[in-house]
C-alpha cells in the first residue's frame, strides 16, 4: 500500500497540534539560532557555541532540582550558568597566557560532569535524558513563546548591531583602533548566543541545541563566501533540516531531535563533497583547470 504525498508531508502537521508546536519551534530556531551560528563560524568560535550548550546543563539542572521540569526555573538558570561560564573563561584568558578556547574547553567539561551529576543526584535517567537529548514533539505553548521571544530578540538585536559585530568579527584590532566598542559587541553576541541555547534546549536537550545552530551554518559557507548569502542559506539548511527531521521521525518512530540533527549531518556530508565554495569536487576541478592552463 502506497502513502501518498499528502500523508508524508501535511497530514502529521494537519492532525496532531505535538507536530505544529514543533514545526513552529524549529522555525523560530532556525530564524535566529542560525545566524548566530554564521557569526561563530566566521568567528572562528565554532567550539565555543557547544561549550556553551555544555554550560547550560548544570543551571538547567539546579533549576530542575528547585522547581522540577518548570520552564522559568530551568531557562533561567541555565542562561545564568552559561553567562558565568563564558565570562570566566574570557576573565581567565584575558589575566593568563592560556587562549579564550582553551579555556572553554576546561569549563565546559567541567559543566557537563557537573551537570551530569546533580541531575543524576536529584532525579531519574529519564530525566537526564530529557535535559541531554530534549523532546520537541513535548515542546508546549509556553516553552513555543520562549523560543519565539528569544528569536524576535536575537533577530532584531542582530540587525541592529550587524554591521559593528562585522568589522569587530573581521578585524577587532581596527575597531579598537577607533573605540568601537569591541568589546561590548563580543558581550552582546555572547549573550544572544547562550539566549538561543537555552531556548534550544527546551526543545533539542544541552547537546542537541548547538547542532541546529552550527551544522547548517558550517554548510552554508560550504556553498556560498558572502555573509548574507551564508545566513540565508543557514536558516533555509535549518528549516528543511528540521522539516524532513520531523517527518522522518514521526512516520519511522524515532527520536526527533537526533533525527533532525542527522539530517542535518547528512546534508553536510552532501557539501563537503559537492558544496561549490569549497567541496572537494569544486576544488578538484578548479584544481584541473589550472592544471590545464
Amino acid at each position: 500500500m502506497t502513502i501518498s504525498l499528502y500523508e508524508w508531508l501535511i497530514e502529521p502537521f494537519a492532525e496532531f497540534d505535538f507536530m505544529r508546536y514543533a514545526l513552529a519551534s524549529v522555525v523560530f530556531l532556525a530564524l535566529s539560532a542560525a545566524p548566530v551560528g554564521v557569526f561563530l563560524v566566521m568567528r572562528r568560535m565554532s567550539l565555543v557555541g557547544d561549550a556553551l550548550g555544555h554550560a547550560v546543563l548544570p543551571g538547567a539542572a539546579v533549576g530542575y532540582m528547585l522547581g522540577g521540569l518548570s520552564l522559568p526555573a530551568m531557562s533561567a538558570g541555565g542562561f545564568a550558568a552559561g553567562m558565568v561560564m563564558a565570562l570566566l573563561a574570557g576573565l581567565v584568558s584575558r589575566f593568563t597566557d592560556l587562549k579564550e578556547d582553551a579555556n572553554f574547553a576546561a569549563f565546559y567539561l567541567s559543566s557537563l560532569a557537573v551537570g551530569v551529576l546533580l541531575v543524576s543526584m536529584g532525579g531519574s535517567n529519564i530525566d537526564l535524558l530529557h535535559l541531554l537529548f530534549g523532546s520537541i514533539l513535548a515542546v508546549d505553548l509556553p516553552a513555543l513563546t520562549l523560543v519565539a521571544a528569544v528569536a524576535s530578540i536575537t533577530i532584531v538585536t542582530l540587525a541592529v548591531i550587524y554591521r559593528p559585530l562585522l568589522l569587530e568579527s573581521i578585524d577587532p584590532l581596527f575597531l579598537k583602533a577607533v573605540n568601537g566598542k569591541g568589546g561590548l559587541w563580543h558581550l552582546i553576541f555572547l549573550v544572544l548566543v547562550v539566549m538561543n541555547l537555552v531556548s534550544g534546549f527546551q526543545a533539542l536537550g544541552t547537546l542537541m541545541a548547538v547542532g541546529l545552530m552550527m551544522i547548517p551554518a558550517i554548510t552554508a559557507r560550504l556553498w556560498v563566501r558572502g555573509m548574507g548569502g551564508q545566513i540565508l542559506l543557514a536558516v533555509l539548511f535549518a528549516l528543511l533540516c528540521g522539516l524532513f527531521g520531523l517527518l522522518f521521525s514521526y512516520h519511522v518512530e524515532i527520536p526527533s531531535g537526533p533525527s533532525i540533527i542527522l539530517f542535518c549531518g547528512g546534508w553536510y556530508a552532501f557539501s563537503v563533497l559537492f558544496g561549490s565554495e569549497g567541496g572537494l569536487l569544486a576544488k578538484w576541478l578548479r584544481g584541473s583547470r589550472h592544471k590545464t592552463f
